[in-house]
């Protein structure tokens, strides 16, 4: 169980909170859609949940092990547990699938993996296992540059879970995509959260948070204004958010 509790985050030297005193707890195997109007603060508390930025304030326990006490970073050890997911993964576009699954993001693998690709015949056949258990074997060899928006998502999944993620924060993940490949990305999502006990936490429209997460999380400037098992919302949950 991850517990979060105060959490707050200012930027412009400290004279704008961005994220406003939020407590919250999660558990594995949950997949949380995060919903809010535009500039709501629903990507910066993904960056903040998954160890990205520097708190202002807060505390951040795993499994009653403190990450965070009062503000600050985690350590290395719990960045490695988290994945950041970005609309536009950050893959090497000229490397291929393999590749990018392999030998993973800036800061997470070293730098000499990074140049030269190198990697145990371990780690190979476990990237190819994930590739195909998300449809993209065909695609290994492929560049990343040459791979549609839907399938870049997908490689990006499987990269994080061979470097040993166990909580995924994803931001705005089928922005862009058409309607079957958008559905096939958040179908991967659920299913490590069923299959696989995997925490994932997505910043969604509306009506795909109803549609496949447990629980919904309702932002507006800064503050959880709602935290619900997945249902539609009511309007007056949805004027809360500045989404009537």
């Amino acid at each position: 169980m991850i517990r979060v509790n105060h959490l707050q985050k200012t930027v412009d030297g400290n004279k704008k909170k961005v994220i406003r005193d939020i407590s919250v707890q999660f558990s594995a195997g949950e997949m949380i859609g995060v919903v809010g109007a535009s500039g709501s603060g629903k990507s910066i508390l993904l960056r903040c949940l998954a160890l990205r930025e520097r708190w202002t304030r807060g505390d951040y326990t795993w499994n009653g092990e403190n990450v965070i006490q009062g503000g600050g970073s985690g350590s290395q050890k719990y960045r490695f547990k988290c994945a950041y997911l970005e609309q536009n993964p950050s893959l090497y576009p000229d490397k291929t699938a393999l590749k990018n699954v392999l030998i993973g993001q800036a800061g997470q693998t070293p730098l000499l993996r990074r140049l030269t690709g190198m990697v145990r015949s371990d780690d190979y056949m476990g990237a190819m296992d994930e590739l195909e258990k998300y449809g993209l074997l065909d695609k290994a060899h492929v560049k990343a540059g040459n791979l549609s928006g839907g399938e870049r998502q997908r490689v990006a999944i499987c990269r994080a879970l061979v470097h040993g993620a166990s909580f995924l924060a994803v931001d705005e993940p089928v922005v862009g995509l058409d309607p079957k490949s958008a559905e096939r990305v958040l179908d991967t999502l659920k299913g490590l959260c069923k299959e696989q006990n995997k925490i994932v936490i997505a910043a969604l429209p509306l009506e795909l948070a109803e549609r496949f997460c447990t629980r919904i999380w309702g932002i507006h400037e800064g503050q959880l204004k709602i935290d619900i098992s997945a249902r539609r919302l009511t309007a007056e949950e949805r004027r809360l958010i500045d989404m009537a």
